[in-house]
């Protein structure tokens, strides 16, 4: 049988070339795994999911006698199935872990130096595929149509709506309609989040892992000591594949446990929409931009050619926009050619490693400042807006410099002592 197939689709070929590609052998490595791990479950736990919602707002009435929309009504039913709420959750928590296990491959990515050439085309898609998760993420914030749902979801129909000249336009693509509101915001909604993005998805997926198989990883360090110029790790197949299979039962086997233990998003515990806002926040990933939000005054606006730009653009798209800017460009400003095929060791780059700490510390103290009406209701020094500035600009600032110092002074020497 093999070899019937192997006259007509060429096999041997196809296992020389890419089943014996060589998987280097690093813990930093399973991150990109664990976010394609996350991506299957997430389309798994979705179909099961699909089958049971509607995307719709119209009014049905449930058993106790109440008048919700039907998109809430859906959620009840799926939480009410055997381990419906579990699935559910699973989906939910999966979302976060795809996200964290993108943003720390990323992270290393960048620390390591292996945005630089021939790879700066891979690191592009690999942004790529970091924002488009996060959107994804967004666009399933509305679905189960709860008082949550609908506040966190308005912030974000509110950035949308902000950007100068085309917020209208880009509103009314993604949310159908002004949101809450229209009839067609959930429709519009499911089938980005269901359909469209998935396939999006799965697209910057394939093409970022053909890529690496035609490039190849960057080899870990020791590999440059070892065995200088070659390929270092073990195959795709077997070994590859079977620590991917046992990678993948943990991780399926760990999320299920987590699942169970702490049931995601609680639709009856927010209820249906009302017309008051209640106090939430958004998920950590978005945490960040809340929190510019929340100190950015109402009083930064202006009008420029016509249009109005104010403190939810500034804070929702502008200054994520210079960072993803900044990130896009990183390739081609770095193009020192040193280490290309191996990782680089942070220590080695201080500037660059300091530069990525501060970016972490201003994230962190920009998620600081999205408690901030939390501190103002304790009576914390927190809650004081310029007190959150002075964090959110001083802290990053702070943090190069002092990590740019220690670096020199403990690695510099080493380095010295190497050159002599």
């Amino acid at each position: 049988m093999y070899k019937w197939l192997d006259e007509r689709l060429d096999l041997t070929s196809l296992y020389q070339k890419v089943l014996r590609k060589a998987f280097p052998v690093h813990h930093s490595f399973f991150l990109g795994e664990i976010t394609l791990f996350a991506f299957v479950v997430l389309v798994l736990t979705g179909v099961f999911l699909t089958l049971n919602y509607e995307p719709s707002i119209r009014e049905v009435r449930l058993p106790d006698g109440r008048t919700v929309p039907a998109a809430y009504a859906s959620i009840l039913y799926i939480d009410s199935l055997p381990f419906g709420a579990v699935i559910r959750s699973l989906h939910h928590w999966s979302a976060h872990v795809m996200i964290a296990a993108a943003f720390l491959h990323m992270l290393r990515i960048l620390l390591t130096g292996a945005y630089k050439k021939p790879r700066e085309l891979n690191y592009l898609v690999g942004l790529a595929l970091l924002g488009l998760a996060v959107v994804t993420a967004f666009t399933g914030y509305a679905l189960p149509y709860d008082n949550y749902a609908v506040t966190a979801t308005r912030i974000g129909y509110g950035i949308a709506a902000s950007i100068p000249w085309v917020g209208g336009t880009i509103a009314e693509v993604m949310f159908g309609g002004e949101f809450p509101g229209s009839e067609r915001s959930i429709p519009r909604l499911f089938s980005l989040h269901v359909l469209w993005l998935p396939l999006l998805l799965m697209a910057l997926i394939g093409l970022h892992l053909a890529i690496m198989i035609k490039q190849k990883h960057t080899q870990p360090r020791y590999a440059e000591r070892v065995a200088p110029g070659k390929i270092l790790g073990v195959p795709m197949y077997p070994q590859q594949m079977v620590m991917m299979g046992i990678l993948f039962a943990l991780y399926v086997g760990i999320m299920t446990m987590i699942a169970g233990a702490f049931l995601a998003h609680p639709v009856e515990a927010f209820g249906p929409p009302t017309p008051n806002t209640p106090a939430v926040k958004p998920d950590w990933y978005f945490l960040w931009l809340y929190g510019l939000l929340q100190i950015i005054p109402a009083s930064w606006q202006f009008q420029l050619f016509g249009a109005t730009v104010g403190p939810e653009f500034i804070g929702g798209v502008l200054i994520p926009g210079i960072l993803g800017i900044v990130a896009l460009l990183l390739p081609f400003v770095d193009t020192r050619k040193d280490k290309m095929r191996y990782m680089e060791l942070p220590s080695e780059h201080p500037v660059r490693t300091s530069a990525i700490l501060a970016l972490l510390v201003f994230f962190l103290m920009s998620t600081l400042a999205g408690y901030k009406i939390d501190f103002q209701q304790q009576g914390s020094l927190l809650g004081n807006n310029a007190v959150l500035w002075t964090l959110v600009l001083g802290g990053p600032l702070l943090t190069f410099f002092l990590a740019y110092t220690l670096m020199r002074i403990f690695y510099g020497k080493k380095e010295e002592e190497k050159a002599l």
